[in-house]
C-alpha cells in the first residue's frame, strides 16, 4: 500500500504540472469533439493526433497524457451523436443508442446526456481506482486466457445477445448472424482464398467497421428521415431543459456499479474492447431488471447507464495489460503502445520501477481527466441538446455530410461511399422489417474475434476440438452462456403458465 501511495504522489506531481494539466484539458476536450463525430471514435482520434503529439517535442509522459486524454474523451463524446442522432460514434456507443435516442425523442435529450456523463464519470473513475490497486495482479490473470478461453467468452457474448434487444429473439439472433456473415467477407487469413468478394478488389481486405456502422446506422437513419419527410410525417423533435435527477441516479446506482465492474474486467482482457463490455453489461442489466427489463429499449435510464459506465470502465481496464505487460488491451491502447515505443520506452513490469513518472503520471492524469470531462460536459448538455432544434429537413443533409466526409477522410476510397449507401439501404430495410441493428453490428465486431481465436485454438491442438472445453475458465463461460439463454426462456414460460392459470380462475 505504501508503494501505491508513493507512486500516486509521484504521479500527481507529474500530472499537476501546468503543462501536463493543460494537456489533460486539451486532450479531453478534443477527444469529446472527435468522439461526437460519427465513425471517428477513439482509435482514429488517437491515430490522427499521434504525429502531432510526437512532433511537438513533448516528453514521453506529457505526450502519453495528451493521447490518453483524447482516448477517454472520445469514449465520452461517442454518446453525443448516439443519443441525439441515433448514429453511434464507434462500436462501444452502439448500445447507447438503444435507450439514449428514445429518451431524446421524448424530449429528454438533456437528461440522457447528463446521465450518460455521470455514468461515464463513475465507470472511468472506478476503473482508475482498480488500476491503482490491482493492476499488475489483474494483468497476470488476464494473460492466462488462452485462445480457447476467448472462444468461450465470445460464445457467452453471443448468448447475451439472445435477449439483448428487440422484441423477437429469432430476429435478434438472425441480426447477429448477418453481422457474422459480413465479418467473413475478404481474404481468408489462413488459406488466402477470397470469401464472398464477388470479384470486387475493393473488399478483398474485408469491410472496415466504420463502413458498417456508418452505413447501417447513419445512412439508414438518413433514409428513415427522408421517408418520413416524403410521407409528410416529419415532426420537430421536442427539446426541453431536462437534466439528470437524483431519482434517476437512485434507480441506476447498482446498474452503474455492476456495469463498471463488468466493463473493467472485460477491458483487462487483451483484444476484447469496449464493444464487448457494453453489450455484456446491457444484457446483464436487462436480465437483472426482471419484468422491468421489457422497458429497456424504450428510454430506460438503466439501459443508458449500463453501456455508458461499462465502456468507460473498459477503456481504463484496457490500460492495465499495456502498462504492466506491454500487451495492448484494445486497438487504441495498441496505438498508445506504439507511442511509447516511439519514445524508446518499453512497457512492462519494469516500467513501474524504471519510469515511474510515466506510469504514475498517466494514472494520476486519468483521475484528473475524468473530473475534467464531467466539468466540461455537464455545462454543455444544453448546447448539445439544441442540435435537436435544427429542423429535420436540415438535419438530414447534415447526417449525410458527416457520414460521407467522415468515411472518405479516414478510408480515402470512393468505393466505400457506394458501400455505405448500399448498407444504408439494407439497414433501412431491416428497420422496416422490425430488426434491431445493434445485434448486426455486434455480430460483425465479435465475429472477427471469434474466428481468429477459434483458428488459433485449433492450430494449437492440431485440430482437436476438445481444447475448447479443456480449461475451467472456458467451461465456466459455457455454463454461463447456457444459463443466460435458458433462464429467460424458463421465466417466460413460467409467466405464461401463471397468466393462463389466473385467467382460468377468473372464468370460474
Amino acid at each position: 500500500m505504501e508503494t501505491v501511495l508513493s507512486g500516486l504522489a509521484t504521479g500527481f506531481g507529474v500530472a499537476l504540472h501546468p503543462l501536463n494539466l493543460s494537456l489533460v484539458m486539451i486532450g479531453c476536450f478534443a477527444g469529446t469533439l472527435i468522439g461526437a463525430l460519427p465513425g471517428l471514435g477513439p482509435i482514429n482520434g488517437v491515430a490522427i493526433l499521434l504525429p502531432i503529439a510526437y512532433g511537438l517535442g513533448l516528453p514521453p509522459e506529457s505526450a502519453l497524457i495528451l493521447l490518453a486524454g483524447i482516448y477517454y474523451g472520445a469514449e465520452y463524446g461517442g454518446r453525443i451523436s448516439s443519443i441525439l442522432l441515433n448514429v453511434p460514434g464507434d462500436a462501444s456507443a452502439v448500445m447507447t443508442t438503444l435507450d439514449g435516442h428514445p429518451m431524446a425523442l421524448k424530449g429528454q435529450a438533456g437528461r440522457a446526456l447528463s446521465l450518460s456523463a455521470v455514468a461515464s464519470f463513475f465507470g472511468g473513475t472506478l476503473a482508475v481506482i482498480l488500476i491503482t490497486m490491482f493492476g499488475p495482479l489483474l494483468a497476470a490473470f488476464a494473460v492466462t486466457f488462452s485462445p480457447a478461453d476467448y472462444v468461450a467468452l465470445m460464445v457467452f457474448a453471443f448468448a447475451s445477445l439472445a435477449s439483448l434487444v428487440g422484441k423477437s429473439m429469432v430476429k435478434t439472433l438472425l441480426g447477429a448472424l448477418i453481422g457474422l456473415m459480413l465479418a467473413t467477407i475478404g481474404i481468408d487469413a489462413n488459406t488466402g482464398v477470397p470469401r464472398y468478394t464477388f470479384g470486387l478488389p475493393d473488399i478483398l481486405a474485408g469491410i472496415d467497421f466504420l463502413i458498417v456502422v456508418v452505413g447501417l446506422f447513419g445512412m439508414a437513419e438518413l433514409l428513415h428521415l427522408v421517408e418520413q419527410q416524403v410521407a409528410g410525417k416529419l415532426k420537430s423533435l421536442p427539446v426541453d431543459k431536462t437534466f439528470v435527477r437524483m431519482k434517476d441516479l437512485a434507480l441506476a446506482k447498482w446498474t452503474i456499479l455492476r456495469s463498471s465492474l463488468i466493463g473493467f474486467f472485460i477491458g483487462v482482457l487483451p483484444g476484447t474492447g469496449a464493444s464487448v463490455a457494453s453489450a455484456v453489461a446491457y444484457g446483464t442489466e436487462k436480465r437483472a431488471a426482471g419484468v422491468d427489463g421489457e422497458k429497456f429499449g424504450t428510454g430506460d435510464v438503466r439501459g443508458l447507464a449500463a453501456p455508458e459506465s461499462a465502456n468507460n470502465a473498459s477503456a481504463g481496464g484496457a490500460m492495465v495489460p499495456m502498462l504492466t505487460l506491454g500487451i495492448p488491451g484494445s486497438g487504441t491502447t495498441a496505438i498508445l503502445l506504439g507511442a511509447l515505443l516511439m519514445f524508446n520506452v518499453q512497457p512492462g513490469p519494469l516500467m513501474f520501477e524504471q519510469r515511474p513518472e510515466i506510469v504514475w503520471g498517466l494514472i494520476a492524469s486519468m483521475y484528473l481527466g475524468n473530473v475534467a470531462l464531467l466539468l466540461i460536459n455537464l455545462p454543455l448538455v444544453g448546447l448539445f441538446a439544441r442540435v435537436l432544434t435544427i429542423p429535420q429537413r436540415y438535419l438530414t443533409p447534415l447526417i449525410a455530410i458527416l457520414a460521407f466526409i467522415g468515411i472518405y477522410s479516414i478510408v480515402g476510397n470512393p468505393f466505400d461511399l457506394y458501400l455505405i449507401t448500399l448498407l444504408g439501404v439494407f439497414g433501412w430495410i431491416l428497420r422496416k422489417l422490425d430488426f434491431a441493428l445493434a445485434p448486426v453490428i455486434l455480430g460483425f465486431v465479435l465475429g472477427s474475434l471469434f474466428e481468429d481465436n477459434l483458428r488459433r485454438a485449433l492450430s494449437i491442438s492440431g485440430g482437436d476440438w476438445s481444447i475448447l472445453v479443456g480449461d475451467w475458465k472456458s467451461v465456466s463461460l459455457y455454463i454461463l452462456a447456457l444459463v443466460v439463454v435458458a433462464v429467460p426462456i424458463w421465466m417466460a414460460r413460467r409467466a405464461r403458465k401463471a397468466a393462463q392459470a389466473a385467467a382460468g380462475s377468473e372464468r370460474m
